[in-house]
């Protein structure tokens, strides 16, 4: 059988995708885990969006000033102008995004957006309320614990997937269409706000495939970071606490980050970072989130998520003040793409979301845009298959299918290594010597018996450390300075 789209990932962008396709499609979705177990379900703060059709150019200049005008423009241009259209048809389907007390949608602001465009849904569980709302849109297939390890790509044409059903067995699939919504790489860093299943493999694969990975130095580390657990997967604290007016201080109460930046709390979520990391490396001091603006109900029913998650942590919110520390965060770079979403190179494969890079994020990614992109692109994607309609010869994909081994004994040291590797090479603030030694021990893992998915690993952290390597200047996200 040959489906008519594949789609990879059920986060916003793949489910977004799988609701525009038509109902006649043959669709095959395939999650690596349980679907809720990606990084849309943890997104707290919201979904950015121009206003009114007056709000585009502001919403456009905003993102290209955080994106250090890096980003391409016409990408930027898209997003923004579709924006009202991508949420009224969301909205139209029954998505409930919170209102205020006139009954109208109630806009927050956050970090370096100029007014307040950001819709919230739940208070603070944004991402996990249009998650449930996309998951019983869903009419296709689905398929969890599907961890694909391989494309099936041949003279410019993908044939489809290849992916792991268990630890040793492994399927094949055939479609006219691939998406690729697979989401970002945080699991290959030491501390990240991400779900554990998003590791970039799909990333890999596009590198051993000798496709083109876009801006893979620029990462984002969020400033405001749970720092009170031991695991590896920090609990986030939104930047909507901060653009309502959370601060950030240290343990003597000063706001330092005026000494940084004239917009402190606001500045890009890059400078931030930055600031909180220096600011803790110079002094010693630690350093805090305070909620002392906020009335306790007023909170309660805002962030009421955050409240619930750190009442069950020993906090009372909003009278105490929260340890934090910057963690990644989200993958600016990713699968290059063109306009229409469609991977440079290959007929019938497309790439969406955290995935992808289209150049709409530019150099840092303004706040919320990520979800907006998205919803944005992939219906972007969907058009473009549909004037397409592109179809596969089966019998034309002449390459041999090869067996993986998903994992190996030896893997769980490298894995270990390879995200303290990347936490403190290509972390935060970056030295060249650094960068360069970790790109050697990366080259020499890659020499190891490895499994299939760690090689994978291996293969987009390299890209990464070499685009760091590359990049001499500081720009962004991406911050290279001498110890």
């Amino acid at each position: 059988m040959i489906y008519d789209y594949i789609i990879v990932g059920a986060g916003i962008a793949g489910l977004n995708a799988a609701r525009l396709i038509p109902k006649d499609k043959k669709v095959l979705v395939l999650c690596k885990k349980s679907p809720w177990e990606c990084n849309t379900f943890y997104a707290q703060g919201g979904i950015a969006t121009a206003v009114d059709d007056s709000d585009i150019p502001a919403h456009i200049q905003d993102t290209l000033t955080a994106g250090a005008n890096y980003n391409n423009v016409k990408a930027v241009e898209v997003l923004s102008k579709n924006s009202l259209e991508g949420i009224e048809n969301l909205i139209d389907n029954g998505l409930e995004f919170d209102l205020n007390e006139k009954g109208e949608l109630a806009f927050t602001k956050e970090a370096a957006h100029s007014r307040s465009r950001i819709l919230h849904a739940d208070g603070d569980a944004t991402g996990r309320m249009m998650h449930l709302f996309l998951m019983t849109q869903l009419e296709h297939e689905i398929q969890t614990n599907a961890v694909v390890n391989d494309l099936l790509i041949e003279d410019g044409i993908c044939y489809g997937v290849q992916y792991f059903t268990s630890e040793t067995e492994q399927k094949v699939a055939y479609s006219h269409n691939t998406i690729l919504a697979s989401g970002g790489i945080g699991s290959i860093y030491k501390y990240h706000t991400n779900s554990t299943a998003i590791a970039g493999e799909v990333q890999g694969i596009i590198a051993e495939k000798g496709l083109e990975l876009k801006d893979m130095e620029m990462m984002q580390f969020h400033p405001t970071v749970f720092k009170g657990t031991s695991f590896a997967r920090k609990a986030l604290l939104s930047e909507a606490l901060r653009g309502e007016g959370a601060h950030v201080v240290d343990e003597n109460g000063y706001r330092f980050l005026y000494d940084y930046h004239k917009d402190a709390e606001l500045a890009p979520r890059d400078v931030v970072s930055r600031s909180i990391f220096d600011y803790n490396r110079k002094t010693g001091l630690g350093v805090f989130l305070s909620f002392d603006t906020f009335d306790k109900k007023y909170f309660r029913k805002r962030f009421p998520n955050i409240y619930a998650n750190f009442d069950d942590l020993g906090y009372d919110l909003p009278f105490e003040k929260v340890p934090i520390s910057p963690a990644f965060h989200y993958a600016m770079g990713g699968i290059a793409t063109d306009l229409n979403a469609k991977v440079k190179g290959v007929k019938n494969l497309y790439a969406i979301g955290e995935a992808s890079c289209i150049g709409v994020h530019g150099a840092n990614r303004l706040a919320s845009n990520s979800l907006l992109e998205g919803i944005v692109f992939s219906k972007v994607a969907v058009e473009d298959s549909i004037k397409e309609e592109f179809t596969i010869d089966k019998s034309n994909y002449s390459k041999i299918i090869k067996s993986y081994t998903r994992n190996k004994n030896i893997d769980k040291l490298i894995k270990d290594e390879l995200r303290k590797l990347m936490w403190e090479s290509a972390g935060i603030v970056r030295n060249m010597g650094s960068l360069e030694e970790s790109l050697q021990k990366i080259d020499n893992f890659l020499e190891e018996e490895v499994g299939r998915l760690l090689f994978l690993r291996l293969l987009t952290a390299k890209s990464i450390l070499r685009a760091a390597i590359d990049r001499k200047e500081s720009l962004g996200a991406h911050f290279i300075k001498d110890f």
